[in-house]
This record gives C-alpha cells, structure tokens and sequence, in this order.
C-alpha cells in the first residue's frame, strides 16, 4: 500500500468520527432536551480530543514525507496537500487547549440560548471572557506556526488564502459607496406602497411551503432533511445534510428565504463529488465558497422576480390566501427586496447586510490581535452601529453583540465569509447568463440549467484548486467587487 493510501485511508477514519460529530451536533441544535447538555458537552469533547488525536498521529509526518516522493496523479496531488493542510492545522494546537476550548465553547453557547433573550451582558461574559482566552491562545499558535498575525491565523482556517490587509482594502472600498447607496434605496422605496403580511400562518403551512420551495430547488431528500432550531443552519455530511430554519407564526417571510439559503449550503455539499468522499480534497473549498451558494440560492435565485412568482403562487396556496393581496407577485417582490436599517444581521436585507458584517470583521480582528478587550466589545459595537447603520445598541447588547452563535463558541474568522460569498455570487451570475438563460431557466420552473453550471464549476470541483483558481477557473478573474455593486445598483436604484 502506498503511503498516499495509507493517508487517504487514515483521513476516512477521521471522517467517519468527523460524521458522528456533526450528527450529535445537529441533535443538540435540534431535538436535544436541555437537561442533556452538560453528558452531550461531554461527549462531543471526548469526540473531538480523539479526532485530535487521530489527526496528529505521530507517524502522518513520515507518511507526508514518503508520499510527497511517490508518483501521483494531479487530483492525488491536491488530495495530498489538502490532507497535509487539515494535518498541520491540527499538529499545530495541544490537545488540552482543544479539550478546553469545546468544554468552554459548549457551555458558552448554551447559556447564550438564555442570557441572549435575557439581555443579560453580564453573565455572558463571565463565560465569554474564557472563549476569547482559548481562542486568542490558539491564534497566538497559528499565527507563529504560519508567520502571520493571530487574526490572519483564523482567518486561514475559514478562507485559506485570505488576509486581513486585503480585506481591509476590500471592505473600505464598500464603506465608501454602500452608505450612500443604501440612503438612494431608502428613498426610493418611499414613494412605494407595500402590504406586510399579518394574521396567523401555522408552523405546519410554512414547513409545506419550505418543502415544496426545496423540491423546486432539486434538493435530494433522499440525502437530507429539515428541522427547525434557534439558529438556523445546514449540518451533517454529504451523504446526509441536515438544515434548519425557525418559524414565527405572525411572518412567514424571514423563514421562507432562510429555507432557500440552507438549500444552497445543502445543494454544495450534496453536490461534491463521490470520488472523493471523505477526504478532505472531497470538502467545500472554503466557508466563502459556501456562503456564496446560500447566497446565490437566496439573493441570486430566490429575490428574482420569476422566482418570486413561483413563491407568489405556492404561498397563496399553502395559506389558501388566494385572494391576499400580500401574496401578489408584486408585492412579495416589494417585500423581498425592501431595504430597512435594523439592529439584527440574519434579519438584515441584501443591502445593509455587508455593514453588519464589516462591523463584526473589524472587532473580531481587533479582538484577536489583542488591540482591544472583550470587555470593550459592547461599546464597540454600539459606536459602530450608529456610524454605519444610524442606530444605537446602548444597553440593548440582545440586539447587539450578543446576537450571533459565533462568537460563544470562537469561530472568530468565519463573518467575512458572508460578504465575501455574495461577492461571488454576483460574479457567478454575471458570468453565468454568457451561457445560460437565467430567467427562463427559473420561469419554466426547471432550473437544472443553473444547477449544471454550478455543479461544473463550483460543486463537482470540491477542494481541488485553490479559492483564487476555482473562481478565475469558473468566471475567468479572481474575486472582483465591480460584480456585486453593479448588482446591488440593478436590483435597488
């Protein structure tokens, strides 16, 4: 056996435990009862000090070695370098700070479920302040490993490739057109009349209607399934993707797109290809890459005016509200793409949203280098909340740095991946209507076209190129911001 076999097989091992992981993870989001928390926490931290431990065995280093001397294959290369990525991520981090971090993350986030409704900033922190701790230790190890600051170190791990100088630029190039952008919506959009859903839509109609905008999307159910949990979220694995959504009876708006954004997470990871099934070469390229098929499932598609026709017709039908003028095609379409300035990113419209996102990426920098501490976070935030977004979260900290899972577990590094996802997507579909007739394609109600070119070009190609050459690969340039303002200026002004 080759060592190149020999690693491939180790990496399925990984996977497998890798697997039981995200099940128990989707259980504790999804049916867990509280009471199971503290033996679940347990659990999952054994789980992930012995996927550690398989991950830094100390024989792998040899066995790169050896292998990086046989004859392979250009997709066995990639393999070889993805396995060797994941394997010098974890070498990097003891196996304590790993253990301490998931006991930490776990019961942060638990008591987050509560004190977040609670408002309750100070008992946050009291377990907050330990996750930042852990996390700030990690990316101090990272960042001497790599040669890079600890910001930069988590970053890698999210958007192998990306730096927080080029960031920076890109993200100051936003702030410069996005405010004013945002006013020339607004005040658009005054002049226009729009019919906000009220009464009651069941739990059980808006789960009908989720399916049936789910089988339009071709999500295999063969493979996956949907539940409801406080955040929503896709989880699992290829061969079994679970995604989540929240309903609220009084508006069946925010749960429907959040649907159609978990369906293109799901639809990536139900497209990566079987060859590589459980190796690391075989995973999505990065978390970028994955917003921007949410992204493109949910802006892209799902605030198109033909797809807003199908929703017209399968809302009035799954709320028998033939004759609401709310469900009008119109009208949905003015619902979709209305801009308002609010306090709550998974609530933000398409076009505010960059500035939650920017807010969060420039204190969970500063955070991490060590320029400031946590305890700065909640002034931090209500400062910058009122210089992008006109609004304050003074003593409002639910509505404000409290409000993501993110952070209670350390996953410092993932919010750029938001608005680097939309980024993409614009320049997919900018690319995508030289060959594909986008509008027919979801008219007709058949929108394998769209699919297809996504499968070749993004799913089917997994981890096997890196971010910058998968893009040029599929659009013929690196990452361009021009797409997405352009974007943004058709769909608002």
């Amino acid at each position: 056996m080759s060592k190149y076999d020999q690693l491939s097989a180790h990496y399925q091992t990984i996977h497998h435990f890798n697997h039981a992981q995200a099940m128990l993870g989707w259980d504790a989001a999804a049916n867990m009862p509280a009471g199971g928390n503290d033996a679940r926490s347990n659990a999952m931290a054994e789980l992930s000090v012995h996927v550690h431990r398989l991950s830094t065995q100390p024989q792998l280093e040899d066995w790169f070695g050896q292998a990086e001397q046989e004859a392979l294959t250009g997709e066995q290369q990639a393999s070889l370098r993805e396995m060797k990525r994941q394997w010098q991520q974890a070498t990097v981090v003891p196996e304590e700070l790993v253990q301490a971090q998931s006991m930490a993350g776990s019961k942060c986030e638990h008591a987050w479920r509560t004190q977040r409704q609670e408002n309750d900033w100070a008992g946050f922190e009291k377990n907050w302040k330990e996750v930042v701790a852990l996390s700030r230790e990690e990316a101090q190890i990272r960042g001497d490993a790599l040669g890079v600051t600890p910001y930069d170190a988590m970053l890698d791990k999210f958007e192998p490739g990306t730096s927080s100088a080029s960031l920076d630029v890109l993200f100051s190039e936003v702030k410069l057109w996005l405010p004013e952008l945002i006013e020339k919506a607004l005040a658009k959009q005054r002049s226009e009349t729009i019919i906000m859903p009220t009464g009651r839509f069941s739990t059980a109609s808006q789960k009908a209607l989720g399916l049936d905008v789910m089988k339009l999307l071709q999500f295999d159910f063969t493979r996956g399934r949907l539940d409801e949990s406080v955040h929503p979220f896709c989880g699992g694995v290829p061969s079994d993707v679970r995604i989540t959504t929240r309903y609220d009876e009084e508006d069946f708006v925010q749960a429907l797109m959040g649907i159609v954004h978990e369906t293109g997470h799901a639809r990536y990871e139900q497209g990566l290809p079987n060859a590589f099934a459980g190796l690391p070469v075989g995973e999505a390229r990065s978390m970028g890459i994955h917003e921007s098929q949410s992204l493109f499932f949910e802006m892209q598609i799902g605030r198109s005016q033909p797809f807003i026709s199908h929703l017209s017709r399968l809302s009035a039908e799954a709320f028998n509200a033939h004759q609401d003028p709310v469900f009008a095609e119109e009208n949905l379409q003015k619902i979709y793409t209305r801009v308002e300035k609010g306090f709550i990113r998974v609530d933000a419209d398409e076009l505010t949203y960059p500035a939650h996102v920017i807010l969060r990426y420039e204190i969970e920098r500063d955070l991490i280098n060590g320029v400031i501490e946590h305890t700065d976070v909640p002034a931090l935030w209500d400062e910058k909340m009122q210089a992008s977004l006109g609004l304050s979260t003074k003593d409002n900290d639910k509505n404000g740095c409290m409000q993501d899972i993110h952070w209670t577990d350390g996953a410092f590094g993932y919010f750029p991946s938001y608005t680097l996802g939309a980024m993409y997507a614009a320049q997919y579909k900018a690319t995508m209507t030289n060959t594909v007739d986008f509008d027919a394609a979801i008219q007709s109600g058949d929108l394998s076209p769209i699919f297809q070119w996504l499968s070749d070009n993004i799913w089917s190609q997994a981890s096997l190129h890196t971010t910058d050459e998968l893009v040029k690969r599929a659009t013929g340039e690196t990452l361009n911001a021009a797409h997405f303002k352009k974007h943004l200026e058709g769909r608002y002004l």
